[in-house]
């Protein structure tokens, strides 16, 4: 998920689950690469799993993003990251948060529940550079996962920082949210969409 929709490089170079990745080699993918539409698989944890969960924050932090998900640097694992940060609005000590205390890794994520009913709230997408458009979402969400170290935990987070994991998730089902804006939503992003498919060919 992006923060300010800006732009990202891409690569065309993809792995799977039973490869060792180099995560010095992952570069984020741009919409339409095939893998942004794949659903992801479970990971088992290993070193190498760590180590692209930690090169995977770097890059997130690097394109001003709030949250990365494995597809978009060509990975069909189930693994995202994200790091929404307190503002004036969010804050990390609310129940639920609705800003995080930093980096959070989320390996083998499961959505445990949503709740409330569904706000609009513009979003963009590291592998949509200037692609910004209203999404419908839940204002909660609860996800299961394991952390970087492995250990299993459970968020409950709401605002910005629940669309996040809800967004993320989504792309680990080949979904983007392209999918979820609506006709008026896709018209006004139509020159951006059609520059990014025209690129990719």
């Amino acid at each position: 998920m992006h923060a300010r929709g800006g732009s990202a490089a891409a690569s065309g170079t993809l792995y799977d689950a039973t490869m060792t990745v180099d995560p010095a080699s992952l570069k984020i993918q741009l919409y339409p690469a095939s893998i942004l539409r794949e659903r992801c698989e479970p990971v088992t944890y290993t070193d190498n799993v760590r180590a692209v969960a930690q090169r995977m924050v770097e890059m997130m932090y690097k394109a001003d993003g709030v949250g990365l998900a494995a597809p978009q640097v060509g990975l069909p694992w189930m693994l995202f990251v994200a790091d929404v940060p307190e503002d004036e609005g969010r804050s990390s000590e609310t129940t639920p948060p609705s800003a995080s205390r930093g980096a959070e890794v989320f390996i083998n994520p499961e959505i445990v529940g949503t709740a409330g009913i569904p706000e609009p709230m513009a979003e963009g997408c590291l592998s949509l550079p200037g692609v910004l458009g209203e999404v419908f979402r839940p204002p909660t969400v609860t996800i299961r996962a394991l952390d970087l170290e492995g250990n299993p935990f459970e968020r409950t987070a709401t605002g910005l920082l629940g669309r996040c994991y809800l967004h993320e998730y989504d792309h680990l089902t080949g979904v983007l949210i392209l999918d979820k804006m609506d006709d008026r939503e896709l018209r006004k992003n139509k020159t951006l969409i059609s520059s990014l498919e025209r690129r990719a060919k």
